[in-house]
């Protein structure tokens, strides 16, 4: 064991913090630490380090261990380069090398036993700190957290405050101390960076303890996770995603053990009542028993709720035609091409979650499909029905200057007050936090008022950039609710591999000259990046390859087919159904009905295509 924590107890200005936290680190422990903002979880990382005092409790640590603490407050050395600041965490290898090389050269005068023993035993010791390669160890990490060799030569001081924290990221884990304390480790890393990170953290020898928003990362890493609520901490002994779904199950478990007790409280209490009224002496002793049986019941305490938080249920107005929206050939040009000849075809209730390297517009080609004039070429034609709403991650839609009521009442004046008050409550806006003014918002309240004009206008076509951004972690599973219940179709930019895993049914990868497809949720994406083809395959495997391909091939030329009968017929249907409402129809009854019967049986073949197409799909 590395550290116990026993009922921790810590308050600021008097209001207490934490309550009673408490919890083992042992030597092999990933322990991610989750709640809500401002539950305390960076605190508790400070009382760990001795950077923070705590007013009740106990914290005993182990003589031998070591700790390396990765804070959002970074003290580096400026005015070295960021390959000394590496050299600085192998501190201790360098001195046992410049002791070899010394020993060395002293034996080549004073050749004895004592000096090759001290020799042999310092090699050894050398060999095991991984002296033999420490230096390329160095430039793997640096690497790894996405410093180019061509910037192993600047100075700490010329550094961003992004590449500090990597810099300060990859120095602890040169440093490899027996327990390593992270405080939002991935901030300021792309996606290859946090890759590298969980690989290295998978296969670090000591124990980690962090603090993260990236539940993704908190599920590749950790095997424990201790959760703090109300000031109060619980372990649970496993991966986030099944700690979500024990979290759930345990809630409603104590709710209806809560309920039933105090159903049973009530009735015994009006038995008490009801014997002391028969005011006899038998019925006073029976009174007096039970009174007594139930002090000595053991009460449950009332289940403290979760923090109030966003209940949504987007619902779209009116349903759209089986093809939502087709790219031919786009491209965006600036001083040189952003990227060329995007083709992409979506189809209803699709979620399509669209992937790939920072700055390589995914934005742009969001803002293109909105606005087909920002292309350079190509077209965007949207399907029958069609209702777009946009999330945009920088929330530009929003007036600063208004209150949050008056951004509502003006975007949709139809709304009485007591329906925007019921809708802004959904999205835990309530009473007087109406009449905020949004230039006074934090990230996550604004992406929430956002999130409230998309709900309002009923769309059946919702393009996300980046919708959870600043969204806390009960939040993000709540909007994740519901859009998995969403009836209508998505097209969404998200960093959150969580998010994208729950959501997506499909992935496609942007790239300069193409996109790439991978049917599928993240980790089918993944699996799918990583596959290696064998260089040579036996006779038998190749035949089976050659099939599997075949088979695809007619079961794409299947799906191409029914869907090209299906909007035929959707444009035949539209046409008849406006043809329909005409008054040379309207005002001649046996057109009118040979038209409806004709429109009902176009209606009929078209579900059948449609669940045809469906079964395809599966």
């Amino acid at each position: 064991m590395l550290i116990e924590c026993s009922n921790i107890y810590k308050s600021f200005q008097a209001i207490p913090i934490l309550k009673d936290v408490t919890f083992k680190v042992q030597e092999q422990d990933k322990i991610a630490i989750i709640g809500v903002n401002g539950a305390g979880k960076t605190t508790i990382l400070r009382i760990l380090t001795g950077e923070e005092s705590y007013d009740g409790g106990q914290i005993f640590k182990n003589k031998n261990v070591t700790i390396g603490y990765l804070s959002q407050q970074h003290h580096l050395s400026l005015n070295k380069t960021v390959y000394e600041i590496g050299l600085e965490s192998l501190s201790h290898i360098i001195s046992i090398e410049e002791k070899l090389r010394s020993l060395e050269q002293e034996m080549t005068t004073n050749y004895s036993s004592t000096i090759l023993d001290m020799y042999d035993k310092l090699t050894v010791t050398f060999q095991e700190l991984g002296g033999f390669s420490y230096t390329s160890k160095l430039t793997g990490v640096l690497k790894g957290l996405g410093f180019l060799p061509k910037e192993f030569s600047l100075l700490a001081k010329n550094l961003s405050g992004g590449q500090k924290t990597r810099l300060a990221l990859a120095k602890l884990l040169l440093q490899e101390p027996n327990l390593l304390i992270l405080d939002e480790p991935t901030n300021h890393l792309d996606s290859t960076a946090i890759h590298f990170l969980e690989s290295y953290l998978k296969g670090y020898p000591h124990a980690i303890i962090m603090v993260s928003h990236d539940r993704y990362f908190i599920d590749q890493v950790s095997n424990k996770i201790i959760e703090i609520e109300h000031g109060k901490s619980k372990i649970y002994p496993c991966k986030y995603q099944e700690y979500s779904q024990l979290k759930q199950k345990q809630r409603a478990i104590e709710l209806k053990q809560y309920v039933n007790q105090q159903k049973e409280i009530k009735r015994m209490q009006e038995s008490i009542d009801t014997l002391k009224a028969f005011n006899r002496e038998k019925s006073i002793k029976r009174a007096a028993s039970k009174e007594k049986q139930l002090e000595k019941m053991e009460k449950i305490n009332q289940p403290e709720h979760l923090p109030d938080s966003i209940s949504i249920h987007f619902k779209p107005k009116q349903n759209s035609g089986h093809n939502v929206l087709k790219i031919e050939n786009a491209s965006v040009c600036f001083e040189k091409p952003l990227f060329t000849n995007i083709s992409l075809d979506i189809k209803k209730q699709e979620r399509i979650a669209l992937v790939g390297d920072n700055g390589i517009g995914k934005t742009t080609l969001f803002k293109a499909i909105l606005d087909s004039s920002k292309l350079s070429s190509g077209n965007v034609t949207f399907g029958s029905k069609v209702d777009i709403a946009y999330y945009d991650q920088e929330h530009s839609s929003l007036s600063l200057n208004k209150t949050i009521f008056k951004e509502i009442s003006d975007t949709f004046p139809r709304l009485n007050n007591t329906q925007i008050r019921n809708t802004l409550a959904m999205f835990n806006f309530k009473s007087e936090d109406v009449f905020k003014e949004i230039s006074t918002l934090s990230g996550g309240e604004r992406g929430r008022l956002v999130l409230t004009t998309i709900l309002l206008q009923g769309a059946n076509f919702l393009l996300l950039d980046e919708p959870t951004n600043h969204l806390d972690i009960i939040s993000k599973e709540v909007l994740e609710q519901a859009l998995l219940e969403f009836e209508g179709t998505i097209l969404f930019i998200s960093h959150d591999r969580y998010f994208i895993n729950k959501i997506a049914t499909k992935i496609i990868e942007l790239t300069p000259d193409k996109l790439n497809h991978f049917d599928g949720n993240y980790e089918s994406y993944v699996e799918s990046k990583t596959q290696v083809t064998p260089h040579k395959e036996t006779e038998s495997s190749y035949e089976n390859m050659k099939k599997q391909q075949a088979d695809q091939r007619k079961h794409r030329n299947q799906v191409k087919k029914l869907e090209s009968n299906i909007s035929q017929l959707e444009v035949q249907i539209s046409a008849l159904t406006k043809q329909l409402h005409t008054d040379e129809i309207t005002e001649d009854y046996e057109k009118y009905n040979e038209m409806h019967s004709q429109i009902e049986a176009l209606e009929t073949k078209l579900e059948e295509f449609l669940e045809e197409w469906e079964i395809l799909q599966s």
